[in-house]
């Protein structure tokens, strides 16, 4: 239930959430009080422009992004952890696995794995059936396909096949950890999942150094934006992008706080 909940109530914490309240709101009060109404929709309005526009939502995103930015030389480790996000499975019409934004974590691990950071990658996530049968492999497994047909050997990968959200991720991991005597890992997950992430792993007792990747705002992209007229303009065109990085940046605010008050950061 607690899954459950954590999923849908910070929905009315979003933008979108919040614009479709209003709107409903809005077409309550429509009859009996048109004023109110009004404000409820240019409240939507507002909420709308201001959440898919680049400025709001790259400011947003950059204040998670920009904590743990990779430094000129990783240091070595005795594991590579790379957190679940972004494999869907071979299910049809997809004639295999398919690799979406936060993919990227599967392919870092591997290219640190290949450049000698680590002898052994550990990939962590599970699928939520919500109550029903599984349909399909966990999240582990398709990471560890991936890695596979990139040039990862079979035997210095593991998988941890049960964790549903990022603190069962450092929770089982830690199992796995102290089964094989591994005390220094490090940790690939999305940059702007990274803060969350690094808090809770280090709060299981883990000595975790950030390796993130899958960075949504690049330097030179942000510069073009705030120094050319054009950028600057654009900038305030209200784009579904924006509004999809913005509310992954929100999720990841009301994870924190959620995670605080349950005591596992």
């Amino acid at each position: 239930m607690f899954l459950f909940l954590s999923k849908l109530l910070p929905l009315l914490f979003y933008p979108l959430g919040l614009v479709s309240l209003l709107m409903v709101l809005a077409l309550v009060l429509l009859g009996q009080r048109p004023r109110w109404a009004a404000l409820a929709l240019g409240l939507a309005l507002v909420i709308l422009v201001l959440s898919s526009n680049a400025w709001v939502s790259s400011q947003v995103v950059q204040s998670l992004e920009g904590r743990y930015l990779p430094p000129p030389d990783l240091p070595t480790a005795e594991a590579i952890v790379v957190l679940g996000g972004g494999i869907k499975p071979e299910s049809p019409p997809r004639p295999w696995l398919d690799v979406a934004e936060e993919g990227d974590r599967v392919l870092h691990g591997a290219q640190l794995y290949l450049a000698g950071k680590a002898p052994l990658i550990i990939f962590s996530g599970g699928r939520i059936t919500w109550g029903q049968a599984p349909t399909t492999r966990s999240e582990a497994a398709d990471m560890a396909d991936l890695a596979l047909a990139l040039g990862v050997p079979a035997t210095a990968m593991v998988q941890e096949p049960d964790s549903l959200n990022t603190y069962q991720n450092a929770l089982y991991v830690k199992g796995i950890l102290e089964q094989r005597g591994i005390k220094r890992v490090l940790l690939v997950t999305s940059a702007m999942h990274m803060p969350r992430s690094l808090a809770i792993f280090k709060k299981q007792g883990i000595e975790a150094i950030p390796a993130p990747t899958d960075f949504h705002i690049a330097a030179e992209t942000l510069a073009l934006a705030q120094t050319t007229w054009q950028g600057r303009w654009l900038s305030w065109v209200p784009q579904t992008e924006n509004l999809h990085y913005l509310t992954r940046a929100l999720k990841e605010y009301v994870g924190i706080v959620i995670y605080r008050l349950k005591g596992w950061l």
